[in-house]
């Protein structure tokens, strides 16, 4: 008999109805099966598992099939904190996974100014990986938008701290080193969870407007260099040369001032011989004296004529030598 008070009849599981209970059952062993399913994940071999608990912090869990508490009263965050992780500065690459490699505005971000009020394109890249999974993900709201941010920063102030020739030429090393020292001094202070492993430079050239002037000055000192190594190398050849004949002609004019000088010597020497000589015996050193003058200086004469002073003709004759026949010319 039906209850008035029922406005429609229930079935109970008779012949020909519907078991609700039936349903009901395995409506609910489904949705354990499906919430089940949905708390089974896999941490890759180069990550953690970051697990919060209604949203708290309660651990972190190594590589492997793990399971957590489904109808979102665990939620999981996989970080790879054994990955090297990079930004790039003014470029970008194609294929990237990281959300925070490449920024939309990458010739902004190049074109820094130096400390010599010039412009340069300077390209870079950030390398870093997560130390610490809860320090990255609870103490920064956007931890990777914050580096590019920090990163960008460090580098126009570094690049800022040099003139134009530097960056471009041998202060390469420099800004790299000091950049990184900046930023990871950056990172421990803001307790960012993350290490700065290398900064990068990659291409530094000047901006597109002026690099054809830029390079117009770069030939023009390479030139300059080496017109100058060309005159240090002639000077280098010639001066050694010139002090070489210097030296050879000082040489000579000291060996010649040395044989003057034992010359002169010589001659005093001989000379106060002849007169100690002289001095002991004056008509005899002076007969010798003579004697041996015209000994010296008669055979110079060539021929010699000696007339007698006793000679009584008017006119002496004297055979001449007949004149020599001299051969006529013949003009042309």
């Amino acid at each position: 008999m039906t209850d008035p008070r029922q406005p429609f009849p229930i079935n109970r599981g008779g012949p020909g109805g519907i078991d609700f209970r039936g349903l009901a059952a395995l409506a609910m062993l489904a949705l354990v099966v499906a919430g089940l399913a949905r708390g089974i994940y896999t941490v890759g071999p180069e990550s953690v598992g970051v697990v919060q608990r209604f949203g708290k912090f309660v651990g972190t869990v190594g590589p492997g099939l793990r399971f957590k508490l489904p109808f979102g009263i665990d939620t999981v965050t996989i970080l790879p904190v054994k990955r090297q992780l990079k930004m790039e500065f003014g470029f970008g690459s194609a294929g990237v996974t990281n959300p925070d490699q490449v920024s939309s505005e990458q010739p902004k971000e190049s074109d820094i100014v130096t400390g010599d009020l010039n412009a340069a394109h300077v390209e870079w890249v950030v390398q870093y990986e997560i130390a610490d999974p809860e320090a990255y993900l609870f103490n920064m709201r956007e931890p990777g938008p914050t580096l590019r941010d920090l990163s960008e920063s460090v580098m126009r102030e570094v690049v800022g701290d040099r003139t134009v020739d530097e960056v471009l030429t041998i202060g390469r090393q420099g800004i790299e080193t000091d950049a990184i020292a900046k930023l990871t001094t950056l990172v421990q202070d803001l307790r960012m969870g993350l290490r700065v492993q290398q900064v990068q430079l990659k291409n530094v050239h000047p901006p597109t407007p002026v690099q054809r002037s830029f390079d117009e000055v770069n030939r023009a000192q390479q030139e300059r260099e080496q017109m100058i190594n060309q005159a240090n190398g002639e000077y280098n050849k010639v001066v050694p040369r010139a002090s070489g004949e210097a030296q050879r002609k000082l040489s000579d004019a000291e060996g010649y001032a040395l044989k003057r000088v034992n010359e002169a010597e010589g001659d005093v020497a001989r000379f106060r011989a002849m007169l100690e000589q002289y001095e002991k015996a004056p008509e005899v050193t002076r007969r010798r004296l003579y004697l041996e003058t015209m000994a010296d200086v008669l055979p110079k004469l060539g021929g010699k004529i000696i007339l007698d002073e006793d000679a009584k003709q008017f006119l002496p004759l004297m055979n001449l030598p007949a004149p020599q026949p001299q051969t006529r010319r013949t003009e042309r």
